[in-house]
């Protein structure tokens, strides 16, 4: 009997592209956000009084598509930018209330939920899997592809208005 390997390889990438794919739209459903416009929203929220540079930072995300995500996060009035009174060259986001109530309603986040099993396992299996993972990339030839350390199937700046 020969052994298929492979196919059980494509089934298994295959489920992981459904279940980001469902947990997205399931995001959407839930509070009418994608998951950028959530982690961004989170960010927010955490950091408080805070620049597009330390959003971009904490949510691994150019300051560019974190500044199209918060133009859009105004135009539903649940993020608000202003000027600092000690520096006018600053910009500082705040989270509004109706930010703040939909935030209370966002799910918890597929990438989240598996660094925290991730990090439950020992060393030489993070390592392997890490080793494993980046070959696979490698083989579809999407090594040098620019992702940002989040599941979602939509391309990040893809965000509804």
């Amino acid at each position: 009997m020969t052994e298929t390997y492979w196919q059980d390889i494509l089934v298994a990438l295959r489920q992981i592209i459904r279940a980001t794919d469902l947990h997205s739209k399931r995001v959407m459903k839930v509070c009418g956000l994608t998951i950028p416009q959530v982690m961004v929203l989170r960010a927010i929220d955490e950091l408080q009084n805070v620049t597009v540079k330390r959003i971009s930072n904490h949510v691994s995300l150019s300051q560019a598509t974190v500044t199209t995500i918060l133009n859009r996060l105004e135009q539903r009035d649940l993020a608000e930018r202003r000027r600092s009174s000690t520096d006018k060259r600053v910009v500082n986001t705040f989270l509004t209330e109706a930010g703040r109530a939909v935030l209370a309603t966002a799910p918890t986040m597929l990438h989240e939920e598996f660094i925290k099993q991730f990090e439950g396992l020992p060393d030489w299996e993070k390592t392997q899997l890490l080793s494993s993972m980046q070959r696979v990339a490698s083989m579809m030839n999407a090594e040098n592809i620019d992702a940002a350390p989040l599941l979602d199937v939509r391309a990040v700046d893809d965000v509804p208005r």
